[in-house]
């Protein structure tokens, strides 16, 4: 990816370096489920911006570190002792076989070439090591309703966007063979808003700040989560979640 230093050294700062408690907690609840892959208790996080899969993972007993373009990011991972590179995946030069996972949470959009990333993930994670990633589906609810409004589609930051079918093609042809999907989440009020505003033109839409607020609401109680769950099920199901869950094993 060209000039990644220019896109995104101005892309963090105080404002979005940190996660709420709910991100947090659910970050925990995925990174224990990364326990059946523990062998050498290696971790890398590529692209890990806030650092809170850092954070958390090495408060869960990990060995961590990770790769970010963004200096700001970098520079605050390492106030908190991270290690960490500053570059792309490829210029880390990790060896080979080196981790049991491998995360990359809203990277693959980004990449001009997401098949040379996965082969580079694929060679640093040792056999029968986890690949988790993320990535908005071109199969969600939100694009199908929204289409180029939808505000996850942001050129050039966001190159692309994966269905099960491509995202699958591109893991097979980095190396991996088992591999499953989710395709979880949706952010009922974007798609309000942009119906309303067919008829009251308002202004940019807060995607991040009203889906940070819907999670949380749907958090604070047992019965809300339950219902969140019984949601996000329905969304897998049908397969038109917003966002595409990667789990690939070497």
């Amino acid at each position: 990816m060209p000039d990644e230093d220019e896109d995104y050294d101005n892309y963090y700062s105080e404002s979005n370096l940190s996660a709420p408690d709910f991100v947090v907690e659910r970050i925990g609840e995925i990174i224990g489920d990364f326990s059946a892959f523990r062998e050498t208790n290696r971790l890398l996080d590529v692209g890990f911006g806030a650092g809170t899969i850092m954070d958390v993972a090495t408060e869960m007993g990990w060995d961590v570190c990770g790769t970010e373009v963004s200096q700001p990011a970098v520079d605050h991972a390492k106030a908190k002792g991270r290690t960490v590179h500053h570059g792309t995946l490829k210029s880390a030069k990790f060896p080979d076989s080196h981790f049991d996972v491998v995360t990359a949470s809203e990277i693959l959009e980004h990449l001009a070439d997401p098949v040379g990333e996965l082969v580079e993930i694929f060679r640093i994670l040792r056999p029968g090591g986890l690949f988790w990633g993320t990535t908005p589906s071109a199969r969600s609810i939100s694009f199908t309703l929204m289409g180029q409004d939808w505000t996850v589609l942001c050129p050039p930051d966001h190159t692309q966007l994966y269905s099960k079918v491509g995202a699958r093609l591109m893991l097979k042809k980095a190396g991996f063979s088992s591999i499953r999907f989710q395709t979880l989440g949706l952010n009922p009020s974007e798609i309000l808003n942009f119906y309303r505003r067919r008829t009251t033109p308002e202004g940019p839409f807060d995607r991040v700040g009203t889906s940070y607020a819907l999670n949380e609401k749907m958090t604070r109680s047992p019965a809300r989560k339950l219902v969140k769950g019984g949601l996000n099920m329905m969304l897998d199901v049908l397969q038109i979640g917003d966002s595409l869950k990667i789990f690939a094993v070497k």
